[in-house]
């Protein structure tokens, strides 16, 4: 009969995963499938289209008071609408592809699985802008060489555009979260893009009350201040953009990381 050494008989203690290697595995699996692939290729792509019809409209038109800025804007329309998908995917992929059993076997921090999810969402919306800001650069000069003179203005405009883009990110990040749910979450943040901001238009003009009731509600009209540059922006307008984000993004976030700690996984 053998005795076993006490290091022999010790259980092997597995290594803890670093969060910079959490990071590299998220960032990995937020572009190594068909529909994350191609939803980067088309928020690329879509951009490229925009900025040139916008360089070649305004060229050929002759219209006045084009600048970089402009093509910050265009570019920002375009990113908007998805972005968020990108947010929204990078935390439901894990539910919707049934893989979360795993990712939570391999790591049951699972704060900082989600953190990672965001560093990530971070660093694809920092590309996104670098890449849109280039093209808008590139545009620009295209547009001057149409029009005959180019216009290097609007810097607040790009400052809002990355601030912009960075919240509309991280929005989808947030309903993600709470939803679980890929096509709910997308529907939902759809809603509050195009549907919200014509209902609260509609209960304004009706009702004089509601007017300055929505506008404390209202998240997407407030960050259209951010355009005219952050310092610019007045005590009523920071709080407007205070409320209506805690309602429309912290809240949604701290209910769903509730969620996602305590969920069941299947």
């Amino acid at each position: 009969m053998t005795t076993l050494t006490p290091d022999a008989a010790a259980p092997a203690v597995p290594d803890t995963i670093s969060f910079s290697r959490l990071v590299r595995v998220e960032f990995r699996k937020s572009w190594d499938t068909r529909a994350s692939f191609w939803l980067l290729f088309a928020i690329g792509a879509i951009v490229l289209i925009a900025e040139l019809i916008a360089a070649i409209v305004t060229g050929v038109q002759d219209v006045d008071d084009v600048q970089f800025g402009t093509f910050a804007t265009v570019a920002g329309f375009i990113s908007q609408l998805l972005l968020p998908v990108l947010g929204i995917m990078l935390v439901t992929s894990e539910w919707s592809q049934r893989s979360a059993m795993v990712t939570f076997s391999l790591e049951p921090r699972r704060s900082l699985v989600v953190q990672a999810k965001m560093v990530v969402g971070l660093v694809w919306t920092a590309l996104t802008v670098l890449f849109a800001l280039v093209m808008g650069a590139l545009f620009n000069l295209l547009y001057g060489a149409i029009a005959g003179h180019v216009d290097w203005s609007g810097g607040a405009g790009v400052t809002g555009f990355i601030i912009t883009q960075t919240i509309a990110m991280l929005l989808g990040f947030a309903l993600a979260a709470l939803l679980l749910n890929t096509p709910a979450a997308i529907v939902i943040y759809f809603a509050y893009l195009f549907a919200l901001p014509t209902i609260l238009a509609i209960g304004s003009a009706l009702m004089d009350w509601f007017k300055s009731f929505a506008e404390w509600i209202n998240f997407s009209d407030a960050q259209n201040h951010l355009y005219d540059g952050f310092w610019n922006m007045t005590g009523s307008e920071w709080g407007k953009l205070i409320v209506s984000g805690c309602i429309w993004f912290l809240l949604p976030l701290a209910i769903g990381l509730r969620r996602i700690l305590r969920a069941e996984v299947k």
